[in-house]
């Protein structure tokens, strides 16, 4: 019987950079090709060769779309990879914008490096390029979800719905014999635009993330939340600033906003969408209009939009952008990035933190050594381009629009599959999530489980 072996290369111990390497028969096969975001200790890791040459992979498959999923696949084209990109169809447009945003930022750090020579590398140099981004992009293959497709010899990928963002896949590798299921980044039940997860049928290897595995989300009604926030800005005549990951997170509070308006529960204040990315990803949905669930569906029927607010404006370019610096009044603007370690929002954040009429909302997960986390944690000052902006504004938390199940919604989704895995690997997480996860697991499911390490291999 042919062993299997699963190399750990990321997004174990943290929650970004995640990549899983296959080891059958002679291949080599890549699950996720992530960037690692954070610590520089974990930006670092991104400079860092893979443990074996890109060449030697034979294909890469991608749960989903977002960055820390795929934002390393234009160096692993550049250092050698040649083989298809296997995602789903929604996933391959997504990961189109998010690739050639993320080069461009890169090139343009690296050119601002360069000119303030704030950088010990002489010339400061990009991690890679929009070429290479442009080189990866041609390589993406799509696969379709719920069918069971042979992308190699003896290898079967088996994608169904993971309910995190459009396109999102938990799944089922069959190698010869031997069946591994990847979660994946696993959504929430009874959430707008998308259904809810499918359940899996486990094998010999599980590898489950755990980004919210030791806490609960708060129980109170986002909407209602939303309805308590927008009138209070409304009262306050002031900016509500909303670093929102582009994909997901912003179509998420675009349908929010939408609803709660045509419902009469909040005013119909100016909404800008201050990110070309959201763009791209919210036009993108409306493509894909096929994935939504019932909700959104009987919207669209009614003749209605359901990813557009009455007051709603799409900012694609810098000097519209610029703009709101001199806006007056209520107003919100959505734009990216969402732990705000980047991005557009910046200069809105450096704009209006010093202001108590600002208030910023905090609408998913802030990793470690980001913006977004400091803000969170109350710090009384952050630094935005090399200065130490006063934070004054008002900084709140929507932890309800978090597009990853927590503890109980994990759980649920898992006792919703079929089968037991024989040995369950708990990845994307902080330690503490994923220590406290597994032994959630190991304790409810009686699983063999345990958090993976970086750079462990795991024989099967």
């Amino acid at each position: 019987m042919e062993q299997v072996k699963v190399h750990f290369l990321g997004a174990s111990g943290t929650v970004t950079g995640s990549k899983y390497l296959i080891e059958y028969s002679g291949r080599r096969i890549l699950v996720d090709c992530g960037l690692f975001q954070g610590r520089k200790e974990l930006r670092d890791r991104n400079w860092k060769s893979l443990p074996v040459p890109p060449s030697s992979i034979s294909a890469v498959i991608l749960t989903h779309a977002h960055l820390d999923h795929t934002g390393y696949l234009p160096r692993l084209v550049m250092d050698g990879f040649s083989g298809p990109i296997y995602c789903t169809a929604p996933t391959k447009e997504l990961t189109k914008f998010i690739l050639l945003d993320s080069a461009f930022l890169q090139e343009e750090e690296a050119r601002f490096a360069n000119e303030k020579k704030s950088s010990k590398h002489k010339p400061a140099l990009p991690l890679y390029t929009v070429e290479d981004a442009e080189s990866a992009i041609k390589k993406l293959t799509v696969i379709p979800k719920s069918v069971n497709s042979e992308i190699l010899p003896g290898v079967k990928v088996f994608p169904l719905c993971s309910g995190h963002i459009l396109g999102a896949v938990s799944l089922t590798i069959t190698l010869g014999n031997k069946r591994i299921v990847f979660s994946g980044d696993v959504g929430r039940y009874n959430v707008p635009i998308l259904p809810d997860p499918k359940p899996v049928e486990h094998g010999e290897l599980f590898i489950c993330e755990s980004t919210y595995g030791d806490r609960l989300h708060e129980h109170n009604n986002i909407e209602n939340q939303l309805i308590e926030l927008i009138n209070k800005v409304s009262n306050k005549q002031g900016p509500l600033l909303i670093p929102s990951f582009a994909i997901g997170r912003s179509q998420h509070l675009l349908f929010l906003l939408s609803k709660l308006e045509r419902e009469g529960k909040i005013p119909a204040i100016p909404v800008y969408i201050d990110s070309p990315m959201a763009i791209n990803a919210t036009e993108i949905y409306q493509q894909f209009k096929y994935d939504f669930d019932d909700e959104a569906s009987d919207i669209i029927k009614k003749g209605l939009d359901p990813l557009s607010s009455k007051r709603c404006h799409f900012l694609r370019t810098a000097d519209e952008s610029k703009k709101l610096n001199k806006t007056k009044g209520a107003f919100v603007v959505i734009a990216g990035s969402g732990m705000a370690t980047g991005g557009r929002i910046l200069h809105h954040l450096a704009r209006w933190l010093p202001y108590q009429e600002a208030t910023v909302a905090l609408v998913g997960y802030q990793a470690e050594a980001t913006r977004g986390r400091q803000l969170q944690e109350g710090e009384p000052s952050i630094k935005i381009y090399g200065e130490h902006i006063q934070v004054n504004a008002e900084v709140v938390n929507l932890s309800g629009l978090s597009a990853h199940g927590d503890k109980e919604e994990l759980t649920t989704w898992l006792k919703s599959c079929s089968q037991s895995p024989e040995q369950v690997k708990i990845v994307h997480g902080e330690p503490a999530a994923s220590s406290s996860f597994s032994k959630h697991l190991n304790k409810t499911f009686t699983w063999n489980s345990s958090p993976a390490v970086h750079g462990e291999i795991v024989v099967i």
